[in-house]
C-alpha cells in the first residue's frame, strides 16, 4: 500500500510503498528525484525520461520525493548524471557518511521520517536552491510555452537549456512534456473524459495525448488508468 504526506522539507513529499499482494506499476516520469531507503540500503532516483518497472520480488520503501529541480543541489550531483538511474548513495557521498546515515535510518522508528531528517540536516548545510528553478517550474506546469517562459525568466535558450539538464537532468521540453503528463493523468484519474484531459492539460487533441502517454508510460491511457 502506497502513502504520502507533504515533508517538512520545501515542496517535498515523504512516502511509503508495503507491499499488499496486488502488484505495483511502474514508476512514471514526474520531474522528481527521491532520496530511498529499502533493506538497508540508502539510493538515490534520478530523474525518468521513461517508466521504472522495479526488479525483483516486491519489497518496503521509504522515500523522500523532492521538489523538481531541488535535488542536485542537496545531493551535489547534476541532474543528468543520474538521468534514469537508481544508484546507491554511496556512489555520491562518502562511505562512512553513508554508513553513519544508513545506521540513524535503521534505528529509526520510522524510516521515511528519518530520510526526511537527513534531507533537512542536509539543507542547513547547502547552499538554497535557485529560486528561477522554482518559477520555471511552476510556469512550464501552468502550461506556458517554454519560449516565453525563457523570455520571462531573462534566459537565452542556451543558457535554459544548460541549467534544466543540472536541475531535472534534461531540457526544459522534456521537463514541460512531463509536467503535461502528471497534468493529464491526474485529470484522467479524477473521471475527466479523456477529450477533455487533453484539452484541459495542453494536448492538442485527443490523440496527440494517446501519443504522449503511450511514449512516456509504455502504454495506453487506459492500462496505465486499470481500465482497460
Amino acid at each position: 500500500m502506497y502513502r504520502e504526506r507533504a515533508s517538512r522539507l520545501a515542496g517535498a513529499v515523504v512516502w511509503t510503498n508495503v507491499p499488499d499482494g496486488t502488484g505495483g506499476g511502474p514508476v512514471l516520469p514526474d520531474g522528481c528525484m527521491d532520496l530511498l531507503w529499502s533493506e538497508g540500503r540508502l539510493l538515490v532516483a534520478g530523474p525518468d525520461t521513461r517508466p521504472y518497472v522495479p526488479q525483483g520480488p516486491p519489497r518496503p520503501w521509504a522515500g523522500l520525493r523532492f521538489f523538481p529541480g531541488t535535488a542536485p543541489a542537496l545531493l551535489g550531483v547534476p541532474a543528468h548524471e543520474l538521468r534514469d538511474l537508481r544508484v546507491d548513495l554511496a556512489d555520491l557521498w562518502p562511505a562512512a557518511r553513508v554508513r553513519r546515515l544508513s545506521g540513524r535510518v535503521e534505528a529509526a522508528a520510522d524510516p521515511a521520517t528519518a530520510l526526511e531528517d537527513i534531507a533537512l540536516d542536509r539543507a542547513a548545510r547547502t547552499t538554497p536552491p535557485d529560486p528561477l528553478l522554482h518559477r520555471l517550474v511552476q510556469r512550464l506546469d501552468e502550461g506556458r510555452p517554454v519560449s516565453a517562459t525563457a523570455a520571462e525568466l531573462g534566459l537565452g535558450t542556451r543558457t535554459l537549456h544548460r541549467r534544466c539538464l543540472g536541475a531535472f537532468g534534461y531540457g526544459p521540453k522534456t521537463l514541460a512534456r512531463i509536467l503535461r503528463l502528471q497534468r493529464a493523468l491526474a485529470l484522467a484519474r479524477s473521471g475527466t473524459p479523456y477529450a477533455e484531459t487533453a484539452a484541459r492539460a495542453g494536448y492538442a487533441d485527443q490523440p496527440h495525448l494517446a501519443r504522449e502517454v503511450r511514449e512516456l508510460t509504455g502504454m495506453p491511457l487506459g492500462r496505465l488508468l486499470g481500465s482497460g
